[in-house]
């Protein structure tokens, strides 16, 4: 039985609750098959990027990710490569959903119809998108990353217990109140500064590969069928996964160098220390400790990890959203 193809949407019908809650289940679908599909790598690259004490000797070297890898795996098993990743996707369905309906209803509003359709007006979509979903789950986002940090085996932390270590983090008998809730949002500045080229460049990157391929040229190659009868049908795999693939290995280069900062953030309070590092000294601390050399660090780690992840969760969202028909 083939399957319906619905027609291109009009605003009113994308500003509706249903397709608002449809495409934002699409999104989070399409976010934890991404993040699943590379977690082993993402855990590695949290302990290359925060310099944990046990792994830096691998951060670098000739095969330091399959080396770093194996010892993760022989001290805690598979499930090892995978710790943290609880965490991850109780964030990532809301984040990923969050992003992909804000894209969606902000590029709407933005590109109403095709004659606004410009490269500024797209990157400013993906970059708002990027902001509001970062801003509603950054909490969760620092505690994944807490939860890979460690790396003892003696002493693994439950979320409940994580939240509250991080809660009371600062108190001090000056200040017995600590910092309480801020102490979630630590790093979340760079974070912002982060996602506005991230997000920005990953959506422009991918609905403009998009138009080359849709595009007479070559159109009858990377578009499963001719496009008729005012109906949208999706690009061919090889098309799809590779649109999302550029937009992840674009989106990260243009990036990364803040995603390092704020990971070494994030960890501030794992390190023993009682500090709370600042953007502006973080940044001097890695220059010193590395050159520029240091703001990319795991940055091959980070290609082999982003680009199978954006574009396995473009994939899925936009064959989820056929499947929704929408």
């Amino acid at each position: 039985m083939k399957t319906q193809v619905p027609p291109v949407l009009t605003i009113e019908q994308k500003h509706s609750y249903d397709y608002i809650i449809r495409s934002g289940l699409a999104g989070g679908i399409a976010g934890c098959a991404g993040k699943s599909l590379i977690a082993p790598l993402d855990r590695v690259k949290i302990l290359f990027q925060t310099s944990s004490p046990e792994f830096r000797k691998y951060s670098g070297a000739r095969m330091g990710l399959w080396r770093a890898a194996k010892t993760i795996y022989t001290h805690d098993g598979v499930l090892g490569l995978f710790q943290g990743h609880s965490a991850t996707l109780l964030r990532i369905f809301p984040y990923a959903a969050i992003k992909f309906v804000a894209y969606e209803q902000i590029r709407s509003l933005l590109i109403p119809t095709p004659k606004h359709e410009t490269s500024v007006r797209r990157v400013l979509s993906g970059s708002l998108a990027g902001v509001s979903s970062v801003f509603f789950t950054y909490p969760l986002e620092l505690i994944r990353v807490r939860l890979a940090y460690e790396t003892r085996a003696d002493h693994k932390t439950t979320i409940s217990q994580l939240c509250k270590y991080i809660y009371n983090e600062g108190r001090t008998t000056e200040n017995p109140t600590g910092r309480g809730l801020q102490n979630f949002y630590r790093g979340f500045i760079p974070t912002i500064l982060g996602i506005l080229p991230y997000a920005g460049v990953s959506f422009w990157t991918h609905d403009t590969v998009h138009d080359i391929f849709r595009s007479s040229l070559l159109a009858r190659y990377a578009v499963s069928q001719p496009e008729s009868d005012g109906r949208r049908y999706p690009l061919k795999v090889w098309a799809q996964l590779t649109a999302g693939g550029l937009a992840g290995m674009i989106s990260q280069t243009a990036s990364y160098p803040l995603e390092v900062v704020r990971r070494r953030m994030q960890v501030g309070g794992a390190l023993g220390d009682g500090s709370f590092a600042k953007i502006l000294p973080t940044i001097k601390m890695i220059w010193l400790e590395k050159g520029t050399r240091g703001f990319f660090v795991g940055l091959t780690i980070g290609y082999v990890k982003v680009i199978p992840m954006v574009s396995c969760s473009f994939f899925v969202y936009e064959r989820t959203k056929f499947l929704l028909g929408i």
